[in-house]
């Protein structure tokens, strides 16, 4: 499985987004208050969507004393973005503009 294929299948699940949620609100959390975001699953349920996202690389942890803490990695979500989503997008958006631009000059 490539990387691309590990973020897509991460970003795939509403928990495992919920979970990227709550560490772009408040980067480096621990695994208790990340289980707060999943109230209905149990604390390894969440610890086997958070190894998923640590797998795909959007989530990187540190040891914090006897904590681990979970950061915010969004470079492969950026990637995804850059390689899928922006060349599809660019083009629509220039034409987009181009037309504005005509309209308003006539």
């Amino acid at each position: 499985m490539d990387d691309d294929d590990r973020v897509f299948k991460a970003l795939a699940d509403p928990t495992r987004r919920r979970l990227l949620d709550a560490l772009f609100e408040q980067d480096g959390l621990s695994l208790t208050e990340l289980e707060a975001v999943a109230p209905d699953m149990t604390r390894f349920g969440v610890m086997k969507h958070v190894k998923l996202l640590v797998e795909a690389g959007l989530v990187v942890t540190r040891k914090d004393g006897r904590r681990t803490r979970h950061h915010l990695n969004p470079v492969p979500i950026r990637t995804v973005h850059d390689r899928w989503i922006h060349r599809y997008v660019e083009g629509r958006a220039a034409a987009l503009s181009d037309l504005k631009q005509r309209l308003e000059s006539s």
